[in-house]
C-alpha cells in the first residue's frame, strides 16, 4: 500500500515541481510572515496544487502543509501528509537554485512515504518504508565514510531568532573536526543528500515536521541513522535531529554532547 501512496506523491511532487520551475523564471512575488521569514507566490501555488491533489486522491487523510492551507481538523485519521511546497524559499528568492518540494506521510508516528524533488536539477529521490530509497528510479545508499574527521557535513541557521539558536557553537566545532560543514539553505535536500551519500551527516535544531518527514525516511531506507542528539529516536518536530550514514553516528553524537555541556544555551540542557 506504502507504494501506492508513493506513487501519488511522486506525481504530485512533479507538478509541484513544475509550478516552481515556471515561478523561478519570474521576477519573485515576496512577502512575509513576520520581520524576515519570506514567502513566495511559488510557495503559495506549489501548496495549493499539492493540497488540492491529495484532498482528491485521499480525501480522508490530515495535511499538514507549511503555508496553512492543509487541512488537519480530520485527527481521527491514521493518515497525515507533512508538506512543504518550497523547501528552501530564501534560496529560491535570490535566484539560488537550491530548493525542492518535500512530501511525506505518515501513519500515526511511522513515516511510510516520502518525496524530495529539486526541479531545477530533476532530481527526484523517493522512498517507501521497507523498500529502499531512490533517486530518479536509481537506488541509492548512505557513504560508507568511517570517522568524522573526514566527513563532509551539513546543516542549517534558522532565518529568525539567530541569536537564540546555540547552532553556532556546533558548525565550529564541527567545522574543526570534519573535512568541511555546508550550510545551503535545504533541510530536505540536506537529508536526502545524506541518503545519497553526497553528505555523510546533518544536523540540525527546531525542524518543523514538514521539513523532516520525507527526509528521515529517505536517510533510513538507505541505509543511515536519524536520532535526536541524546540517541533516542528522532520525533517529527523534534528539538535536535541528527541523520548520518550511521558510520559516524555515535561519533557526531558524542561530539554534540560535549558542546551542550560546555553550552548553557544548548537544547540539551533544557
Amino acid at each position: 500500500m506504502s507504494d501506492d501512496y508513493l506513487k501519488a506523491a511522486v506525481e504530485i511532487a512533479r507538478e509541484a515541481g513544475e509550478i516552481l520551475r515556471e515561478e523561478f523564471d519570474r521576477p519573485p512575488q515576496i512577502s512575509y510572515k513576520g520581520d524576515v521569514d519570506l514567502v513566495t507566490q511559488a510557495d503559495k501555488r506549489s501548496e495549493a496544487a499539492i493540497v488540492k491533489r491529495l484532498t482528491q486522491y485521499f480525501p480522508e487523510h490530515a495535511i499538514a502543509a507549511e503555508e496553512g492551507t492543509g487541512h488537519e481538523s480530520a485527527s481521527d485519521s491514521e493518515f497525515r501528509w507533512h508538506i512543504d511546497p518550497l523547501d528552501g524559499t530564501t534560496n529560491f528568492a535570490h535566484g539560488y537554485p537550491c530548493f525542492c518540494v518535500s512530501i511525506g506521510l505518515a501513519q500515526r508516528d511511522t513515516v511510510i512515504a516520502g518525496v524530495v524533488f529539486n526541479p531545477f536539477y530533476n532530481e527526484l529521490f523517493a522512498a517507501a518504508r521497507g523498500e529502499g530509497a531512490t533517486l530518479n528510479g536509481k537506488e541509492i545508499r548512505v557513504s560508507t565514510v568511517a570517522t568524522l574527521s573526514t566527513s563532509l557535513l551539513c546543516t542549517g541557521f534558522p532565518v529568525h531568532k539567530r541569536l537564540a539558536n546555540p547552532n553556532i557553537h556546533y558548525y565550529w566545532d564541527f567545522t574543526l573536526r570534519s573535512h568541511g560543514v555546508r550550510r545551503d539553505g535545504s533541510a530536505a535536500l540536506d537529508l536526502a543528500c545524506v541518503a545519497a551519500g553526497r553528505f555523510d551527516g546533518f544536523w540540525e535544531f527546531g525542524l518543523q515536521k514538514w521539513d523532516t518527514a520525507a527526509g528521515v525516511l529517505l536517510v533510513e531506507e538507505a541505509g543511515g541513522k536519524v536520532s535526536d542528539f541524546s540517541g533516542q529516536p528522532y520525533r517529527l518536530g523534534g528539538p535536535t535531529i541528527l541523520a548520518t550514514n550511521e558510520t559516524i553516528h555515535e561519533e557526531m553524537r558524542k561530539v554534540a554532547l560535549d558542546i551542550s555541556q560546555r553550552d548553557p544555551a544548548s537544547p540539551l540542557r533544557r
